[in-house]
């Protein structure tokens, strides 16, 4: 994990803390949404009045792709930049590894597609997230979309974890109450991936199980208030609390098949993530049914009397009952999805890395089950 600081105003610490790393010429990478939001600004002056220079970088959209990872690391290269400090949600936050590992290892950004292919060191990392979300600001993986393939990309090495992570409650409050959801529920599958993930250990389970209790609480009324001051700060933890648990227990067949609709549709990640979730949970029950009883206690279901199979189910009907609440999409046929597309997607979606931690044995053709199932 990355040196962590968490609370209101770390954003000031932006400048200071590429100093402290031996910053001299930042390259800051944002979106444009970020940028009107009012973020980058303050992240840019913190720089000047700790005597840095700084480039921005705000050319990153929704599902960022290999093309936008490329321009990246040319910026960073052209104005002779030595670290990259990212500012926002997990697209920034992706690109920005994804050009760090390019100006030190050259080549594609899909030569290191995989795990553990980056071999020399990266620059400084300094990230700022501003959704409570992705936790890609302490973990090891870059997803990045592959423009001529149409998937995503799933890269995981330890040279991707950040230096610094500086997490900001306060930004949160600029967010909407869309995008807070969607986010907000892709903590909620962080957390329950890597609890039952296959490379599961006590420590990633402490992190998992506070991210699911956390989020259980506080996602409603993070959404209903921007400001909503504690719904944002337990927020914002569980999100860093669900990046930690992830990044070392890896995920599972949820966002391995999120990653490949991904690749192909304009979704926005955590609504994908929102409608697969529960079938997911359902197909993987009996693997781990003693864990599942465990979720449906953390986000406050009563089981006592009831078998774990059933106090399992418990924590899917939670899961559910969740996404209606905040208003998340309930079916892939009401984002766009299409029917037709399920055969190519299953085979893409059985070779991403995050389907090896799944805690059931799955086939190409129980994950077209499974879309067919979250189509409607």
């Amino acid at each position: 994990m990355p040196e962590v600081i968490f609370g209101s105003g770390s954003i000031s610490q932006a400048g200071d803390s590429c100093l402290r790393l031996g910053a001299r010429h930042v390259l800051v990478v944002t979106d444009r949404g970020v940028v009107d939001a009012g973020w980058a600004e303050p992240v840019i002056a913190s720089c000047h009045n700790a005597g840095l220079a700084a480039v921005l970088f705000d050319e990153v959209s929704v599902n960022p792709t290999d093309a936008e990872a490329a321009a990246c690391a040319r910026v960073y290269k052209e104005h002779g930049c030595d670290a990259i400090m990212c500012v926002g949600g997990g697209s920034p936050i992706d690109v920005g590894k994804a050009a760090a590992a390019l100006v030190t290892n050259g080549g594609h950004i899909r030569d290191y597609e995989g795990v553990d292919r980056i071999l020399h060191p990266l620059p400084p990392l300094v990230m700022i997230p501003t959704t409570a979300g992705s936790g890609s600001e302490v973990s090891q993986f870059s997803v990045i979309v592959d423009s001529e393939r149409q998937k995503k990309m799933t890269i995981v090495s330890k040279s991707l974890v950040p230096d610094i992570a500086l997490i900001d409650p306060d930004v949160l409050a600029t967010k909407s109450a869309r995008l807070t959801a969607t986010t907000g529920l892709d903590v909620i599958t962080h957390a329950i991936e890597s609890y039952v993930s296959m490379a599961a250990t006590p420590m990633t389970d402490v992190q998992a199980k506070n991210a699911l209790f956390l989020a259980s609480q506080y996602l409603r009324p993070s959404v209903a208030s921007k400001y909503s001051k504690e719904a944002k700060e337990k927020m914002a933890m569980a999100s860093l609390q669900a990046g930690l648990a992830f990044s070392n227990a890896i995920l599972g067949a949820a966002h391995a098949m999120s990653h490949t609709i991904g690749g192909r549709y304009p979704f926005l990640h955590g609504d994908i993530n929102a409608v697969l979730l529960p079938h997911v949970m359902e197909f993987n029950l009996i693997a781990c049914p003693k864990k599942f009883r465990e979720m449906a206690v953390l986000m406050g279901e009563d089981v006592t009397g009831l078998s774990d199979i059933a106090a399992g189910e418990r924590a899917i009907q939670s899961v559910r009952k969740l996404a209606v609440d905040i208003g998340a999409p309930l079916s892939l046929s009401e984002m766009g999805f299409e029917e037709k597309a399920i055969t190519e997607m299953s085979e893409i979606a059985l070779m991403d890395a995050c389907m090896i931690t799944n805690p059931r044995d799955i086939s190409a053709e129980e994950v077209a089950a499974l879309l067919r199932r979250a189509l409607s």
